[in-house]
């Protein structure tokens, strides 16, 4: 039997960004789409709902916030576990971030552990055994 591979959107406006995200998602066993801004995301999500999302705070045209905001409020917008990755650390972003439906947080730079720990917390792969 065919194992289904989860999806990851990675929604940042740095290409970068984007290209380390995607290989640190990939290598985690997950498919990997990549949007350059909130409205890119969410015309995404209208085509094909990801598993996971990692979003970035600051985008032109549409904000992550923004975004997840809209996500939240689609059919099936809530099966998505949305990982904020943003510089913003103040803890009102954190807290707006959370209530509008954010699962996780996470401070960028952002490496391989974190991203794989963040995801075993929420769930979207068995907890983490090599340590």
């Amino acid at each position: 039997m065919e194992e289904i591979l989860k999806s990851c959107l990675v929604v940042d406006d740095s290409r970068v960004v984007r290209k380390v995200a995607r290989r640190i998602v990939e290598d985690l066993g997950f498919s990997c789409f990549e949007a350059e801004d909130g409205q890119k995301a969410y015309e995404s999500c209208q085509n094909n709902m990801p598993d996971s999302i990692l979003l970035d705070w600051n985008m032109p045209i549409m904000s992550g916030i923004e975004f997840l905001e809209k996500l939240r409020q689609m059919d099936n917008g809530r099966h998505p576990k949305v990982i904020f990755c943003t510089t913003e650390n103040d803890m009102s972003h954190i807290q707006r971030a959370l209530q509008s439906g954010a699962d996780e947080y996470i401070m960028k730079p952002f490496d391989s552990d974190i991203i794989q720990s963040k995801f075993s917390q929420i769930g979207l792969i068995d907890g983490v055994t090599d340590l």
